[in-house]
């Protein structure tokens, strides 16, 4: 494992991790790859304490600083963590640190897909120190790609082997392209990625290639009477052409007059985030953004105009329960202005992007509006996504857990046209 120290760690069990993973020692002998510390990739909600790039995939690590050694964790994602049975409380961040886990996986995903990069899996493992007896993850979750881990080299280490399965082996010059993302000055030679396991050339081995569906080519007697019998073959295909084209005019003359049929209902375009299904109901892209605004937001559009406003309204289930989900993407002129609307979308009290719901573009059986939702804002670049959910046939509030997991996961939602 080749060691990239890019700043400070953000937490105290930062050091903990980089000693960790510096036992794993240079090479592939143990895992290989390159773990980049303290860095904060394009997008990220948080400074992570290290990226750990590896042939197979990548995984970003986030420490968790307890205030004093826990016995046991139960860190599910769809609720609050527990430690030594009390809640962990949280002012500020996701409902968890799984989920913040899970926001800044995706959002390096986002940033490596935008740039055309290595398609690798970007998975989490979040560290809890400064020491954790016993961790409780839900099985579901394990499939999640977020581990919960001691901060120690064989939980970390067995962690990444879990995480970074990916189908080929990522090759130099990609992996090169990878860390740069990660930060601009990171340059590794050919020589050092090929010594942590990075194939030098993307060619493909033909010793392990399946070319069961590859046919060799002979003569074959039954090939050489097919090309004999080929002219009759054709006027066959022709005959039968002739056939199909009489039928369908013998069948339009017996419909002609008679009513159309209604097309049938168009079925909504589904996504799928953490297992949860959601269908989108309605959508709509502007070019303006003051005039579908309202509040602090909207006199903030007035002065710094948007290059585009991408809204949709999502309906899903959630153990059960109905709600909806709406999701809106702001693209800014920069990241300047981008950091600005989502400090401003995130504070309380200062208005919001009007959601199409309370521009009356709803559906049978929709929600009635967005009212005390549950709110997530993240920005990626010069794009800012502000997502809120709500029940649909019971009381929502922002403060609700549920419906905050929600929100986390709609913002890996996408609108399509």
């Amino acid at each position: 494992m080749r060691l990239v120290r890019l700043g400070a760690e953000p937490t105290q069990v930062g050091a903990d991790i980089r000693a960790a993973i510096s036992a794993w020692g240079t090479g592939c002998s143990v895992l290989g790859g390159v773990a980049a510390f303290g860095c904060r990739p394009p997008g990220s909600p948080r400074p992570l304490d290290a990226v750990i790039v590896l042939p197979r995939g990548v995984v970003v690590v986030l420490g968790l600083d307890l205030p004093a050694p826990a016995l046991k964790v139960d860190a599910p994602l769809q609720t609050p963590w527990r430690v030594d049975g009390w809640p962990l409380v949280r002012t500020e961040g996701a409902v968890n640190p799984g989920l913040e886990g899970l926001e800044s996986a995706a959002a390096l995903a986002r940033s490596l897909q935008s740039r055309g990069l290595e398609p690798l899996p970007v998975a989490a493992i979040v560290v809890v120190g400064p020491y954790a007896g016993q961790v409780t993850q839900p099985t579901t979750d394990l499939h999640r790609g977020v581990r919960v881990v001691s901060p120690n080299t064989t939980s970390i280490l067995a962690a990444a082997r879990e995480l970074a399965t990916y189908e080929r082996p990522c090759p130099v010059a990609p992996a090169q392209r990878l860390l740069r993302v990660l930060d601009e000055n990171c340059e590794l030679g050919l020589t050092e990625l090929a010594d942590e396991g990075f194939p030098v050339s993307g060619a493909v081995d033909l010793a392990t290639a399946d070319t069961m569906l590859i046919p060799k080519y002979t003569d074959h007697p039954a090939a050489a009477a097919a090309r004999r019998f080929a002219p009759r073959d054709k006027l066959i295909a022709v005959a039968a052409t002739a056939l199909v084209l009489l039928c369908g005019v013998i069948g339009m003359w017996l419909t002609l007059g008679k009513p159309a049929a209604s097309p049938p209902p168009r079925t909504p375009p589904i996504q799928r985030a953490d297992g949860v299904e959601f269908a989108q109901m309605v959508t709509a892209r502007d070019a303006s953004c003051a005039q579908h605004s309202f509040g602090d937001v909207q006199r903030w559009f007035e002065q710094r105009p948007c290059r585009s406003l991408t809204r949709a309204v999502f309906d899903t289930q959630v153990s059960g329960r109905s709600a909806a989900v709406s999701v809106v993407i702001v693209e800014l002129p920069d990241q300047g202005a981008a950091s600005e609307l989502r400090k401003l979308a995130d504070a309380a009290g200062t208005g919001g992007v009007t959601d199409l719901i309370a521009e009356g573009s709803g559906w049978p059986d929709g929600p009635d509006g967005f009212d005390d939702a549950a709110q997530a804002v993240q920005q990626n670049g010069n794009q800012v996504r502000i997502v809120q959910t709500v029940w649909r046939h019971r009381s929502s509030s922002p403060d609700d857990v549920g419906l905050r997991a929600l929100a986390e996961r709609g913002l890996r939602l996408t609108p399509q046209p």
